[in-house]
């Protein structure tokens, strides 16, 4: 599946609109990730527990949007973004959602 973060697709063109497509996931780092990063934080510098915790996020969240817009009958997302936010202080949620297309070769 062809995923791109602008509106086009060079050499394709759009055939068919699905609709918006997301994939969503909650990540919380557990208590040992916790202690190592607070320790981390009173140091400065970067955190490489949250920075793990949010690279594999994101990807879970691509791959649930993948899902999601194959579901509808897509074979392309066109315009995706990611948004995160916290939820207390433990957990992060991550989206991934764009606009899911169906697309051909243009001639």
């Amino acid at each position: 599946m062809i995923i791109t973060t602008t509106e086009n697709i060079p050499g394709y063109r759009v055939t068919d609109v699905k609709g918006q497509a997301f994939g969503l996931v909650v990540r919380s780092r557990g208590l040992g990730g916790q202690l190592m990063a607070s320790i981390r934080g009173l140091f400065g510098g970067e955190i490489s527990e949250y920075t793990e915790l949010l690279e594999v996020a994101r990807q879970h969240a691509l791959d649930r949007l993948v899902k999601n817009a194959t579901v509808m009958g897509a074979n392309a997302v066109v315009m995706m973004r990611f948004d995160s936010s916290e939820i207390g202080q433990q957990m992060s949620e991550i989206v991934a959602y764009g606009t899911a297309v169906t697309i051909e070769p243009a001639t």
